[in-house]
């Protein structure tokens, strides 16, 4: 039984991470890790990548849903909070969208009725 708060909604979108962070200024830079998000909810997205990243921290995140339709894009903060190994040797993460406004939920009633991108 699926005990998320959100549904998750699959979807295709190539992302690149470029620097990671922590809350106690801890960086990291030049991560260059490119990512596949496949799933993605009003409470955070999964991806999948060849990078081992470390859980715990955050990346900035341009994420854009439609491609036909600038205003679907929003800016968050992403926190990495689990890692499990996935096909062909990659690795599968899950991570939440921090400080997500609720003013954008428009952008995921949308896609939950059109069901994924």
């Amino acid at each position: 039984m699926e005990k998320r708060k959100y549904k998750r909604i699959p979807v295709k979108l190539d992302l690149e991470i470029s620097s990671l962070f922590r809350q106690d200024n801890e960086q990291i830079a030049n991560v260059d890790a490119p990512i596949d998000v496949i799933n993605i909810s009003r409470g955070g997205i999964g991806f999948i990548s060849n990078r081992e990243l470390p859980i715990g921290f955050y990346f900035n995140a341009r994420i854009q849903l439609n491609n036909d339709d600038a205003e679907s894009a929003f800016y968050c903060v992403v926190e990495i909070i689990r890692r499990q190994p996935a096909e062909g040797g990659r690795i599968e993460y899950g991570c939440q969208l921090i400080g997500f406004p609720p003013v954008l939920n428009y952008i995921f009633d949308d896609l939950e009725k059109a069901g994924a991108v």
